[in-house]
């Protein structure tokens, strides 16, 4: 299959409700004032989303309820006004408003920037159309089972056994609403069980020019970072990771905390304290590098005196020219790290890498970009902008999580064809990775190379008629970047911006190319995954296995790695 076809009555159906609910919202949002959620909830529901498939029931989804809530921050719960915008600037040209002086607040699950005005208003800066299809349909689901919930609580005491079973959960589901709730769990419940919730939703902005300019700004501070440690000529490694794994792997830093991560293991985490005397005496096949840094984020998250142990982190690291840049007041809210080759520790990178000719590394006048994976099409402004003001590209590698159709979580996927949802082209890669590349640094899970990819619009827009079709044409792979990376890619290659629905050979690119997933979760499991819970012990396995892959095959590029 190289693009889906418009035959199959299922899928066309399918196809027709996921898209006109995007229409719908998307020429809703063209209004000048707000508009009401309640307008969306008819073709929400109508769209059959596998993550909401109790959206038309009167008992409550906890899934997405759930899902919903750690996409959103805790301030939803107060407020019913949400304006959405591509930046500070158009914020204060429209509401009068600086909204860089209201506060700031976090989604658990989510990296975005919000702020709240201190009553009912919540500003939100997007990045690109993906964070659109993500945030409309998330606040959709949240009014409908915050409603549901309030319906099913009334005349219920709200001990929280009689409020669990009044609102149809199972003790797990429960308990995690708990954990996200936190310490007000019973404020929120005695919230949802006074008032229902009704959200107005407005959009300032949204051009393509806009989230371009967001791009470039996003930039700047990396721009000035790479004459710092004067590398803006140098070849450039792209790659789309997260921020903790290449750094762990490449700068060696966890080693040089072993006393207190070992100290902090046996005082605070017995569980973690337990997993490392089975490592000391041969009984678990898990690494121990991974536990190491494992438990250094423990440490630098929750130690005592973890402000100064950051702080000599980040010397070490700048002294084997790493450098930090956090991302700053745009709508791109991913943050970077930029590594000089020449200049890292070849005893400190992780010996799963390969042994490191100490003399190559130092003639090498490489860099490596590593961007904290974006969300959807802000990847393709990224990847843009970066190509637009390196000297030259060397490679891109795209590494992050993925819903598998065939695999199970913790497997670690390496497609050879990406069908991208928002352009229609079907890409044909010669993945610069394979399954033999990983498996030696895989212990609990497979890897799987010659796979299929889809590129979707966003995590709701999705029904069990699209994902059969895509199952039917052997495409198990279902993500959010590497779509989008792929159209930026043929236009580092091309004359021309990519094209529309078409089959994409990019097999014969001047420069390396490689895409690697993890599976973190499967479509139908909606927030009860290792996303929903976060990156535990075991879940490093996948992600570690492919950074070192990708680490192994840039220091083997730039020819460092002893044969």
């Amino acid at each position: 299959m190289e693009q889906p076809p418009e035959t199959s009555t299922d899928w066309g159906a399918g196809k027709h409700a996921v898209e006109l609910y995007v229409r719908t919202y998307t020429t809703m949002l063209q209004s000048s004032g707000e508009i009401k959620i309640d307008s969306l909830v008819q073709t929400h529901i109508r769209m059959g989303s596998v993550l909401h498939p109790l959206a038309g029931q009167p008992q409550s989804d906890m899934g997405a309820l759930l899902y919903g809530v750690r996409r959103l921050p805790r301030a939803i719960e107060r407020c019913r006004h949400v304006v959405m915008g591509q930046s500070a600037q158009g914020f204060r040209a429209v509401l009068g408003a600086d909204i860089l002086d209201w506060q700031p607040v976090k989604a658990p699950a989510r990296r975005r920037r919000w702020y709240q005005d201190g009553n009912a208003t919540l500003a939100v800066l997007i990045a690109s159309t993906s964070d659109i299809d993500d945030l409309v349909p998330s606040l959709v689901a949240y009014q409908i089972e915050w409603n549901k919930l309030h319906r099913s609580l009334q005349d219920v005491d709200l001990a929280d056994e009689p409020a669990r079973q009044a609102a149809g959960a199972s003790e797990d589901d429960w308990q995690r609403l708990h954990e996200a709730w936190g310490a007000t769990f019973d404020a929120t419940l005695e919230a949802v069980k006074q008032d229902e919730c009704h959200i107005g939703l407005r959009m300032i902005g949204g051009s393509h020019l806009g989230y371009a300019r967001m791009a470039s700004r996003w930039w700047l501070p990396i721009a000035a970072a790479m004459d710092e440690l004067k590398v803006r000529e140098s070849p450039v490694y792209f790659v789309s990771s997260n921020s903790h794994s290449l750094v762990n792997v490449l700068s060696g830093t966890a080693g040089d905390f072993e006393p207190e991560i070992l100290e902090w293991t046996r005082n605070n985490d017995p569980d973690l304290e337990e997993e490392r005397q089975k490592l000391e005496l041969g009984h678990s096949r898990a690494s121990r590098q991974n536990w190491l840094y494992f438990g250094a984020r423990q440490v630098f998250d929750q130690h005592q005196d973890r402000e100064r142990l950051r702080k000599r982190r980040v010397e070490i690291e700048a002294a084997r020219g790493i450098r930090h840049i956090p991302a700053r007041g745009t709508g791109v809210d991913s943050a970077a790290q930029i590594f000089k080759l020449c200049a890292l520790d070849a005893s400190a990178i992780d010996p799963r890498v390969g042994a490191v000719d100490v003399e190559r590394l130092r003639a090498t006048d490489a860099c490596i970009l590593n961007v904290d994976y974006p969300l959807g099409h802000a990847a393709y402004h990224i990847l843009r902008q970066v190509a637009e003001n390196a000297s030259w590209v060397a490679g891109v590698y795209v590494m992050g999580k993925a819903a598998t159709l065939n695999s199970d979580v913790g497997d670690v996927m390496i497609p050879n064809v990406v069908y991208n949802e928002h352009s229609g082209n079907t890409y044909w890669l010669d993945n610069a990775l394979s399954a033999a590349d990983v498996q030696p640094h895989l212990v609990y899970g497979s890897a799987v190379d010659n796979q299929r990819a889809v590129a979707v619009r966003g995590t709701f827009l999705q029904n069990r008629d699209y994902l059969e079709f895509y199952y039917q044409g052997h495409y198990t792979v279902v993500e959010m970047e590497a779509g989008p990376y792929l159209d930026a890619c043929y236009e580092i290659g091309q004359p021309d911006r990519y094209p529309l629905n078409e089959s994409v050979n990019m097999a014969r690119i001047n420069f390396d190319l490689g895409i690697v997933h993890y599976a973190s979760d499967t479509p139908y499991t909606q927030a009860r995954t290792l996303g929903a819970r976060g990156l535990s012990y075991r879940g490093m396995d996948s992600t570690y296995a492919a950074a070192i892959a990708l680490a192994r095959r840039i220091l083997q590029r730039e020819g460092v790695l002893k044969t």
